[in-house]
């Protein structure tokens, strides 16, 4: 027993009036293991209470869980310094010393985790959610980490997008609020053909479609936008939900193949790029030179 009481009080080492004994820092190691088991246990007890609770949503978890998280490490940390015998105004000088650093090269980290802190408090941007950011980027987000945001593209690519590019950039959440979206399909039309039964044609056959919605505010619809170089121009509007919302790329070729196959059946022709060529006569003709 004295031996490990020995072993406990040994001094590891000693910067001016701060000692290091081995009883600290295997507390400060016990309360961060501690912490790490605690959190575990709390993300499954909430996991399990979203499952008997349906109202809650995964994306809710996920933040409840992420924050509770960064709670309880915030906490054992504040602990693990007290034991190591590092007092506030010790906290206060390092922190001046590290002000220096965080000018010079840790300000995006900073500004990361600060933005990703933001970001799970307001909720515009949740796991699962189908954004698109401002470069045309399509994916949906995986996790919201500290540094940065995991997304999922179309391609099943993973890309880290810095949490701060979601504050100060715009970001189009598709499916923020509910998991409807309006789609525009843009056709076109030879001149000469009845414009009228383009559009009661095509309104026909997409409100037929199995993936457009039919509720009657959302209902598929056909409007003429403009006569254009080579045909009459159209956009078919429809709304679409769930998966397809993440689909754009699926909903454009479903839709634009359906217009194929309507316009065919009608005997409208589809129209590509002419030009017509005047060619002006009445140049004075060369006259020949004489042999010399």
């Amino acid at each position: 027993m004295d031996k490990v009481v020995g072993w406990l009080e040994y001094q590891l080492f000693s910067i001016g009036s701060y000692t290091l004994n081995t009883y600290q820092l295997v507390s400060a190691l016990l309360v961060l293991v501690a912490a790490m088991i605690i959190n575990k246990l709390a993300a499954r007890a909430l996991a399990r209470a979203a499952r008997y609770r349906k109202g809650m949503a995964e994306s809710q978890v996920y933040t409840m869980t992420r924050l509770l998280g960064y709670t309880i490490f915030t906490i054992a940390i504040l602990l693990t310094l007290s034991m190591l015998g590092i007092t506030f105004d010790r906290i206060a000088l390092v922190a001046g010393a590290l002000s220096v650093g965080i000018g010079f090269g840790l300000q995006n980290i900073v500004s990361n985790f600060i933005s990703g802190i933001i970001i799970l408090f307001e909720k515009t941007l949740r796991v699962g959610d189908f954004v698109e950011l401002e470069n045309g980027l399509l994916g949906e987000v995986r996790e919201i980490n500290i540094r940065s945001t995991w997304i999922r593209t179309l391609g099943n690519e993973d890309i880290l997008v810095p949490n701060s590019q979601f504050i100060s950039s715009q970001v189009n959440n598709w499916t923020l609020s509910d998991e409807y979206r309006r789609f525009g399909i843009e056709f076109g039309v030879a001149y000469g053909s009845d414009p009228h039964q383009v559009i009661e044609a095509v309104e026909a056959a997409a409100r037929e479609h199995e993936v457009a919605i039919k509720a009657p505010d959302k209902m598929p619809g056909v409007i003429m936008t403009g006569f254009g170089d080579s045909s009459l121009d159209f956009k078919l509007v429809i709304w679409v939900e769930g998966q397809m919302v993440r689909k754009p790329g699926l909903v454009y070729s479903q839709f634009l193949l359906m217009i194929h196959d309507v316009l065919k059946a009608e005997g409208v022709e589809i129209p590509f790029p002419q030009r017509d060529i005047h060619i002006r006569s009445g140049l004075e003709p060369v006259s020949a030179r004489p042999a010399e």
